[in-house]
């Protein structure tokens, strides 16, 4: 399964990230927001569209930059189906229109890059969390 995250970055260098919804997998943790690509969808455009249904925020795919990616063996599913690989591609972004809404999280938060690892993430989350760093530090945006 193929999904997509996406760091926004604010001007002071804080990321977003979201509290996934209790009654959700991984219910209660934090995470880049993000979701599964459709059929016939590039990455790109899977992140401009998730983020606009998520968090109500407007961006083009010429603003993403690539910063890497996480893979793993995936969970079982609730509805019992056997796990699948995921990969999950993560992107960055400083430019954005609208401020983000919670549409389909419990919370948002704007985080220093540092004090993401400390949060209660899904485990892929945390290789994205340091490839994010990483990128911070050796790139603007």
């Amino acid at each position: 399964m193929l999904v997509v995250a996406v760091a926004l970055v604010r001007g002071d260098g804080r990321i977003l990230m979201q509290q996934r919804p209790l009654a959700a997998m991984h219910g209660g943790l934090w995470e880049f927001p993000g979701g599964k690509v459709e059929p016939g969808e590039t990455p790109e455009h899977a992140a401009v569209r998730e983020l606009e249904e998520e968090l109500g925020v407007k961006l083009s795919p010429s603003s993403l930059s690539s910063v890497g990616f996480a893979s793993g063996p995936g969970v079982t599913s609730q509805a019992g189906q056997g796990a699948r690989a995921i990969v999950i591609l993560l992107y960055a972004c400083a430019h954005w229109q609208g401020e983000p809404q919670a549409h389909e999280a419990e919370a948002l938060g704007w985080y220093a890059t540092e004090a993401i690892p400390e949060l209660a993430m899904p485990p892929l989350d945390y290789p994205l969390a340091a490839a994010l760093s990483t990128f911070l530090r050796e790139k603007a945006i």
